[in-house]
């Protein structure tokens, strides 16, 4: 976005320093959320805010789908919040519909955008702009069993053909240990998101250099082949299962290894969540699978913020909203799946609270990350199609993987 001189100087004396912060916001500020342990801790500190901005904010909550649908009706209306909280699956949408605003003219310098995560600043991205501070996500992580890779003398795999044989190797379902814990309850957030790194490894991709879409491909096939395969040694109740599912049966100590979000990591050291935190140990996903990122976050909203002044004072919501102070906060009151900086997992408390080699692996992992999904606003109604006929095919309702590929290209041509 470009701005006049004028407007430019107005800027720069709003954002510039705490000092003159309390002039920036006239009104309460009205924010749209889904919960967030992290989010209910800020609202402990509105007086903070009102110190620093001059004024306060209000945050209502609704659950995902709810939020998505509310935002994107207001959003389209009357634009009656000023921060909407939005995420990788309709940042497209809200950013292409001019919904949003860029987030770089308005974000406060002292705020350290580049500190958040490498990952998660790709999925805040589109079309080459950032429109959000995440204050959620990762890309994934290898999570697995060092007492028992070491007892099988196996080496933590680097490569995918490793993990392929370490998984094999370590199912042994007599002794109540699986080899892996995928996901296969359809959706595009459920079992396509784990199917998106095999994908994106075997060179796929959604659509050509025509704008063509190219999913119904070699690579889509065996992908598809690969990850059907892996559920003979997936633990029960993940056939049908999500997040949950998968991570519950890691944490209560019956999966060897597991490629999942990063905030597994922090989940599988905590002793309230998780059986095996002392033998546990993470690194980036095996070569080639990319880590498929996630984030969700708050961007300024372009219609109730209709001056200059109110998207400065969005702006510094935002970057309160997700500072390293708030950070530390929710490091200290255990909310390890909503820390989203470098400077955080780096920190000597991380460290202490989730050991070295998870702090070096979520550093590591941010460089793997990529966004695998379609980055258009059909995305999850193409995501969650692809998901029926995924979960058909983990349950057996159906076998032809290249047919199933084919109705979904067919599918996607009438979107």
């Amino acid at each position: 976005m470009k701005h006049t001189i004028a407007t430019a100087g107005i800027l720069a004396a709003l954002l510039g320093t705490a000092a003159h912060a309390e002039s920036i916001c006239a009104n309460d500020l009205r924010v749209l959320a889904q919960p967030r342990d992290g989010l209910t801790l800020l609202e402990d500190y509105v007086d903070e805010f009102e110190a620093l901005a001059g004024a306060g904010f209000e945050i209502d909550y609704l659950n995902e789908n709810d939020r998505r649908a509310k935002s994107q009706a207001d959003a389209s209306t009357v634009g009656s919040y000023n921060v909407y909280y939005v995420d990788e699956a309709n940042l497209p949408l809200f950013a292409s519909s001019n919904w949003i605003v860029p987030l770089a003219d308005y974000y406060p310098a002292d705020y350290d955008y580049d500190d958040f995560d490498a990952g998660m600043r790709t999925v805040a991205s589109y079309e080459g702009k950032q429109w959000f501070a995440p204050i959620q996500g990762g890309g994934d992580l290898l999570v697995y069993r060092t007492d028992l890779l070491s007892a099988a003398g196996i080496a933590p795999p680097t490569t995918w053909e490793d993990y392929k044989a370490a998984v094999e190797k370590l199912n042994d379902p007599a002794n109540g240990i699986y080899g892996v814990a995928l996901r296969g309850q359809r959706g595009s957030g459920a079992n396509v998101w784990r199917w998106l790194p095999l994908f994106a490894a075997h060179g796929g991709k959604w659509v050509d250099g025509s704008g063509n879409f190219a999913f119904n491909s070699d690579a889509a096939v065996k992908a598809t082949e690969e990850y059907l395969a892996l559920f003979k040694f997936s633990a029960p109740g993940t056939q049908t299962g999500s997040f949950d599912e998968s991570t519950g049966a890691f944490r209560s100590g019956k999966v060897a290894l597991i490629i999942e979000s990063a905030p597994l990591g922090a989940m599988s050291k905590d002793p309230t969540q998780s059986q095996v935190v002392d033998v546990v140990a993470f690194s980036p996903p095996p070569t080639p699978l990319p880590g498929s990122g996630y984030a969700h976050g708050f961007a300024i909203a372009s219609k109730a913020n209709a001056t200059e002044e109110a998207k400065a004072c969005a702006g510094l919501f935002v970057a309160w909203a997700t500072s390293k102070e708030q950070e530390a906060r929710r490091l200290a009151k255990g909310q390890p799946g909503e820390l989203t900086r470098k400077s955080t997992y780096e920190s000597a408390e991380y460290v202490a609270t989730f050991g070295e080699n998870l702090s070096t692996a979520m550093a590591a992992t941010g460089a793997k990350t990529e966004v695998l999904f379609w980055q258009d606003p059909r995305w999850q109604e193409l995501g969650n199609a692809w998901g029926i006929k995924l979960e058909e095919l983990i349950t057996g309702s159906r076998t032809d993987v290249k047919t199933a590929l084919d109705e979904l290209e067919a599918f996607a041509k009438t979107l």
